[in-house]
């Protein structure tokens, strides 16, 4: 398993000395360099802390003023900057999870996949497709295609269920941190999309989506398949 970076840890710290109260919502936080040297870290470390903690609406740094303890905003369920597993969602939505494996199987990367990934086209990659079920029905088409090199042989070695990310984190000590994701609305006729068509009104959304972890390796390129009728997704826009 990957160990916690000190950005995270020093996040963790400032949460918990705000919820604790010894900095609250609209006080200005000590300086940079008084706060670094009473967490024990460099300032760019607490300055990459304030940073991510900015982006999650927690902090706000006024350039020449200094860096005040904010309200957060209210969490969006299933937000589109957030990275949640297939699993997750459904279970968030107090639904019971359930899946079946379609295949697990070796194929020739196409062009498609090969860009993704930085392989050579035709090269052989494995490829896991499942139907993920809430409350025993069918909501999610999943089809997700590993890098050969950096996967290798896991799924041959280990047999797999469950979340994939956690898979991948305890196996290989692989942690996927973020995907670049593409949002489309697939044909009707799409074979993945029609597993999904089980009442006249179904609609799907498609995610194309490329998983980096830590390093910024790509891992693996996934389809999603979503009934946007079970599936709510949304994020929240900003003006500079």
């Amino acid at each position: 398993m990957n160990m916690m970076s000190k950005t995270a840890i020093i996040k963790l710290q400032l949460k918990k000395l705000i919820s604790e109260g010894t900095y609250k919502v609209g006080e200005r936080l000590p300086s940079e360099l008084e706060m670094s040297k009473s967490l024990g870290v460099s300032r760019e470390t607490f300055r990459d802390a304030v940073k991510q903690m900015e982006t999650e609406g927690r902090l706000l740094v006024k350039h020449g003023v200094g860096t005040f303890v904010i309200h957060p905003l209210p969490a969006i369920p299933s937000s589109l900057d957030r990275l949640s597993s297939t699993g997750e969602m459904i279970r968030s939505a107090g639904l019971e999870e359930g899946e079946s494996r379609i295949s697990l199987r070796k194929l020739d990367g196409s062009q498609e996949i090969a860009a993704q990934l930085g392989i050579k086209a035709g090269e052989q990659v494995m490829v896991l497709e499942r139907i993920r079920t809430a409350n025993g029905e069918p909501v999610a088409v999943t089809v997700n295609y590993f890098h050969p090199q950096r996967v290798g042989d896991l799924f041959e070695r280990y047999d797999f269920s469950g979340s994939l990310l956690e898979f991948l984190e305890l196996h290989l000590s692989i942690r996927i941190v973020k995907a670049d994701t593409g949002i489309s609305v697939p044909l009707h006729n799409d074979r993945n999309c029609q597993k999904l068509l089980v009442h006249p009104t179904t609609t799907v959304l498609l995610f194309k989506q490329l998983h980096y972890d830590e390093e910024h390796r790509a891992i693996f390129y996934s389809l999603d398949y979503m009934r946007d009728d079970v599936f709510s997704f949304q994020i929240r826009r900003t003006r500079d």
